[in-house]
């Protein structure tokens, strides 16, 4: 098993920032590629952000050039940094683990934009 755990969240203003960290602990399996999830009430969890072990990246079209995923391997950690936030990026943030075992979820981590 993967325990993964998110930190960072938080209430801030529109315009500000915020960075959310993901740690998978407690594992034996090797760590593939670490990705950020978003889900609101009453709509489905949408992707956010991925990065691969060789740092390849990809975002979800509302986030690019707003939100930048990065990760350090050695900690088995990756990172959220959220800037220009809107009120509409207002949710329950989860991370996302691969292994060679599977996926694993962590909690989540809110983040409420106010207006």
């Amino acid at each position: 098993q993967v325990k993964v755990v998110e930190s960072g969240g938080g209430l801030v203003q529109a315009g500000g920032s915020l960075r959310l960290s993901c740690a998978a602990v407690e594992t034996i399996f090797s760590i593939n590629d670490m990705n950020w999830y978003r889900q609101t009430p009453g709509r489905q969890r949408e992707f956010v952000a991925s990065c691969s072990t060789d740092g390849t990246t990809n975002y979800a079209g509302s986030v690019k050039g707003r939100f930048t995923i990065s990760r350090d391997n050695a900690k088995n950690t990756v990172y959220l940094q959220m800037s220009s936030l809107k009120p509409e990026d207002t949710a329950l943030y989860y991370c996302n683990v691969g292994t060679s075992y599977g996926y694993f979820w962590g909690q989540g981590t809110q983040v409420t934009v106010s207006s």
